[in-house]
């Protein structure tokens, strides 16, 4: 399945390393970033990205601050984003389709769940 690097945007090692495992472990190529202003430099690093899995609750730059800085740049404006959060209110989701994101899961993470919408959005 050759649709680009998955950006894995966390501040927890923890969580960068069981999403980054769930992943290679369906075959794709994954890069892991530390928060929002992290990821922003990879994203310009890496002209592959063909999607951005990112935490909310994060130091530097939040997730919502990096989807609206990538929404903002026309190259990136239709890649596909998914929020994975602890936040399950329903303001904390709407904000986060507001400012862009596809898809919002709340941690803790179920694989299957993560891979299906990945491969949803990936079509």
């Amino acid at each position: 399945m050759e649709k680009g690097i998955l950006l894995v945007v966390d501040d927890s090692e923890m969580a960068r390393n069981f999403h980054t495992n769930i992943l290679l472990a369906h075959g794709f190529r994954v890069i892991t970033a530390e928060d929002g202003a992290d990821a922003l430099e990879k994203m310009y690093q890496h002209e592959s990205i063909g999607m951005i899995i990112t935490d909310i609750n994060m130091p530097n730059m939040d997730g919502y601050t990096f989807i609206e800085k990538i929404r903002e740049d026309d190259a990136f404006e239709e890649l596909p984003i998914i929020i994975v959060s602890t936040e399950d209110e329903a303001k904390d989701k709407q904000h986060g389709f507001d400012v862009g994101a596809n898809v919002y899961i709340v941690k803790p993470t179920e694989p299957e769940e993560l891979v299906e919408n990945i491969r949803l959005l990936l079509g």
